[in-house]
């Protein structure tokens, strides 16, 4: 059986931005209330320690293994339960720049295996859930940093936020 899960959110801030931000592992306890905590490498064929709390549920951590990076666009990773086909899910974020001062973050998973069928409604009320808090709270923390680093008009906003220059500390 496979359950596909996608959302989405606009954020108002470069996407060079919002991509640091994603990837910003160590801070993701200071914003982020579903992953808890990411380590490791963003490597393809790297695996990765996530630990999440979807709403309502004790926190769990697995391993992935990292399948895809593309710089300043997407992040995939591939989780196993046990072993292949038994609980499998591809998750995923990806940004699509709407302009250059402006993202739609998409953040999603795909999940395949014999047991998706028993955990169905649990993927697609708390694990949606739970991926709705974090791309609100992306926004949240996103926008606040583009208003304390990309200060100034419009013309100014832009170039000093593009994707060409802007540092994040």
């Amino acid at each position: 059986m496979q359950v596909k899960l996608e959302t989405a959110i606009e954020i108002d801030a470069p996407a060079a931005l919002v991509w640091s931000v994603l990837l910003d592992f160590d801070a993701y306890f200071e914003w982020n209330p579903f992953v808890l905590g990411v380590q490791g490498l963003t490597i393809p064929g790297e695996r990765l320690r996530v630990s999440i709390r979807p709403p309502g549920s004790r926190s769990m951590s697995f391993r992935p293994r990292v399948l895809t990076v593309t710089g300043g666009r997407e992040l995939r990773w591939l989780g196993r339960f046990v072993v292949p086909g038994l609980f499998d899910g591809e998750h995923y974020f990806r940004l699509e720049p709407i302009g250059t001062t402006r993202v739609r973050f998409v953040h999603g998973e795909d999940f395949s295996g014999l047991l998706v069928g028993l955990f169905k409604d649990s993927l697609l009320s708390s694990t949606r859930d739970g991926f709705e808090e974090l791309n609100r709270a992306l926004k949240r923390r996103a926008e606040s940093l583009r208003a304390s680093v990309c200060r100034g008009n419009s013309k100014s906003v832009e170039a000093a936020c593009s994707v060409q220059h802007l540092v994040v500390a």
